[in-house]
């Protein structure tokens, strides 16, 4: 509920701002918005619907690039040194902007200083799972199995840094398992090894798992979130199965260069808070286990500077490192 009256109450602001910023005139070209994850991911997805309700409503094209590598890094690096007019947009996560920083010694870009956030745009959850052939049936299983083949079993993740990754690790200390990592570009990039059973399991995307679950390729058994998901009732959370307080979500929003005018922030804002408040759209975040948010950019400044300690003092508890 508390997620659904941010969204309204983003609605309420968004139709009351000025009417300057609605008559600048930006955009009046192309406009990227840059995910730095795989197409079909989450993050992709989600830009993909915000690209064409923007280009609908601005009547200007509006594209969605797909720059990989080095845990989103490289596309966050790349809008942090883009011109700060608008043009050049980031779609970017807790990966890059609260965790990297804590992971990596140095960071070619600032997550604070080198950008302005527009919104947040929505939270999801992962999803441990494990192909068909794993002879487990529970996390529980899962773990005396680990226990009984030290170092044998693998787990694949989305990139150093990301949610998918540090679930894992998390999961890995607090059980006190020796499973091995294996890096992918992008949860969709690890599919067909995690189905073909070359990969012992993942913490992958909920929208990625589901379908996939529910036609018995792969076996779900909990999800990463603090509640259950509406998406996967039947799921239990890690919490409820030995873990408490278990929580690696990934979320992600929209950012600017920093430098770019307040107007067309406000506007990208508003537009942005428009279509996370339509109905079919909200119907469509559902559909993939997304709950959208819509915040004000200051409420997302803030969720940036909340997060980064939290989850330093989460990795240097669990001695998680670049490495592992």
């Amino acid at each position: 509920m508390m997620r659904l009256a941010h969204v309204f109450a983003a609605l309420l602001v968004a139709l009351a701002a000025p009417a300057a910023s609605a008559q600048s005139t930006y955009p009046n070209r192309l406009v990227k918005i840059l995910v730095g994850f795989t197409p079909g991911t989450s993050p992709d997805l989600a830009a993909r619907i915000l690209a064409d309700r923007f280009a609908e409503a601005w009547g200007t094209p509006v594209v969605v690039e797909n720059v990989l590598g080095a845990g989103s890094n490289i596309a966050t690096d790349r809008a942090a040194k883009a011109a700060a007019d608008g043009y050049t947009l980031l779609m970017g996560g807790n990966s890059a902007l609260v965790i990297n920083p804590s992971l990596y010694e140095t960071l070619p870009f600032d997550p604070v200083k080198d950008f302005a956030p527009i919104s947040q745009v929505f939270i999801a959850a992962n999803v441990l799972a494990v192909p068909p052939d794993v002879p487990v049936k529970s996390v529980a299983e899962l773990v005396a199995l680990a226990e009984a083949q030290p170092g044998k079993l693998s787990y694949a993740h989305s990139g150093v840094g990301t949610s998918q990754h540090l679930a894992a690790e998390l999961f890995k200390y607090r059980a006190h398992l020796d499973i091995v990592p294996v890096a992918y570009r992008g949860t969709t990039a690890l599919l067909p090894d995690l189905l073909a059973g070359r990969i012992t399991m993942s913490f992958a995307n909920i929208s990625n798992v589901i379908p996939l679950a529910r036609e018995g390729k792969l076996r779900a058994l909990a999800i990463t979130s603090i509640k259950r998901s509406a998406l996967a009732p039947d799921l239990p959370t890690m919490a409820e199965v030995g873990f408490p307080g278990f929580e690696a979500v990934p979320w992600f929003g929209l950012l600017a260069p920093s430098g770019t005018p307040k107007d067309i922030i406000d506007k990208l804002y508003g537009e942005t808070a428009r279509t996370l408040a339509m109905p079919e759209i909200r119907k469509k975040f559902d559909e993939l286990g997304l709950e959208p948010i819509g915040n004000t950019p200051a409420e997302f400044a803030g969720v940036i500077k909340k997060e980064t300690p939290e989850w330093a003092k989460v990795i240097k508890d669990a001695g998680i490192k670049l490495g592992n």
